[in-house]
């Protein structure tokens, strides 16, 4: 950045003036501070240098899985880490367990660790019509070749 110049005109004194050449002065400095509102403005812009932010420790769509199947009683397969199969609908639940009712068969706490997977049983219905077991129906699944394919 230059010198800011003072133009030459009357009244200049000998102290001011330097020797051999221009007087050359250097005005009050300015501060190179941005605004407080740039500062803001700039705080609240997203900056494409940092991370990802942490996503949260709680999405609640457990839980919003749990109350809607408790609202409408839907009935579900629990399927337990050691592969026993468990039939019933969920009554309520809490952090580490949930209770499982049944019919003709004692209500049950199961821990939350000891689930492996659980399923809607319309769903198994559902995959049940769309695949057909070994032998009902589908080509080459029993023994008397019928199905659509000729005998040879």
């Amino acid at each position: 950045m230059s010198p800011a110049k003072r133009p030459s005109g009357g009244g200049e004194t000998a102290s001011s003036a330097s020797p051999g050449g221009p007087e050359v002065e250097f005005g009050p400095r300015k501060l190179i501070r941005p605004s407080l509102a740039d500062v803001r403005r700039d705080l609240g812009a997203p900056r494409t240098l940092s991370r990802k932010p942490v996503p949260p420790d709680q999405t609640n769509a457990e839980a919003f899985y749990y109350l809607k199947q408790m609202q409408s009683r839907t009935p579900v397969v629990v399927r337990l880490v050691d592969g026993e199969e468990l039939r019933g609908w969920i009554e309520w639940y809490d952090k580490d367990v949930l209770k499982l009712n049944r019919e003709n068969a004692p209500n049950l706490v199961i821990s939350k660790r000891a689930i492996k997977y659980l399923y809607k049983e319309e769903e198994e219905r559902q995959l049940r019509k769309r695949r057909p077991r070994p032998g009902e129906g589908e080509p080459g699944g029993s023994a008397s070749g019928a199905g659509g394919r000729p005998a040879r």
